[in-house]
């Protein structure tokens, strides 16, 4: 079985692949101080409650975007499931996606991840949003080059950002609010926050469109992509397992050119 670890700014997800399908999915808080054991631990007992074998564990992929992570995930699958990781964004793992932006180097794993599995679904040009940390939108074209894109704070950002400048206004939960027009504090703030990210997306989506000239497909992931996809007409699909199934076809890629090697 395939491991593969999406590793966020604030959540890490591990999955676990049996050909194309997915038979295991947990999510942990990213944390740095984490150690190889400490995973090993959560891993294991998390699988054992799964009916899971984790010795039939044989391959494993990493896509991070916290680089402090990476050494303990790597331990972690050389030590405990004694196999070497592959590590997106390194120069031994190939996406077999062109990038034609102006530091390719500078493109997120989680992005280009999402680039490649987008493209390998939908074909086509395509803008990919994803409702993460920070809010995303990625544009991959006809050809399957990647073409750059943009990136805004996430939701829960703005709301921690909101809470924390402003002495008198409290910590919320993202909500979509009845009505724009709020009458009390709390939903007064769940209007700003939801209804201005709708705007956001939409406004992005439109300018994006224009800028394009020609027609593309819109796919939200991340998070919270399902509170915001019935609000915006804009979002042709969401794809919650975007980011893994991006990691496991890009392990199928590499072990298709080490066994042709």
């Amino acid at each position: 079985m395939l491991l593969a670890i999406d590793v966020g700014n604030t959540n890490t997800v591990f999955a676990l692949f049996e050909g194309e399908l997915q038979v295991g999915l947990w999510r942990a808080e990213t944390d740095g101080q984490r150690t190889a054991d400490e995973y090993a631990v959560f891993l294991k007992m998390l699988m054992a409650d799964a009916g899971l074998d984790c010795g039939t564990i044989s391959a494993a992929i990493i896509g991070s975007v916290v680089p402090n992570v990476n050494y303990n995930l790597i331990r972690l699958c050389r030590y405990h499931f004694l196999c070497e990781p592959y590590l997106v964004g390194t120069n031994e793992v190939e996406t077999g996606m062109k990038i034609a932006i102006d530091r390719p180097e500078e493109l997120g794993a989680d992005r280009l991840i999402n680039a490649v599995a987008g493209y390998a679904l939908y074909k086509g040009a395509l803008l990919i949003i994803d409702f993460g940390t920070a809010t995303t939108f990625d544009v991959i074209d006809q050809a399957g080059t990647y073409r750059g894109g943009a990136i805004a704070p996430g939701i829960n950002l703005s709301l921690q950002a909101l809470h924390m400048a402003a002495a008198k206004l409290p910590s919320v939960a993202v909500a979509k609010p009845s009505s724009v027009i709020a009458t009390g504090t709390v939903t007064a703030i769940q209007s700003g926050i939801f209804f201005g990210y709708v705007g956001l997306i939409e406004g992005m989506v439109a300018r994006i469109k224009q800028e394009f000239g020609a027609p593309m497909r819109v796919v939200a992931t991340g998070g919270l992509a399902k509170l915001f996809v019935d609000s915006i007409a804009s979002i042709d699909e969401v794809n919650m397992d975007l980011t893994l199934r991006g990691l496991a076809m890009i392990y199928e890629k590499n072990k298709k050119r080490k066994a042709a090697a």
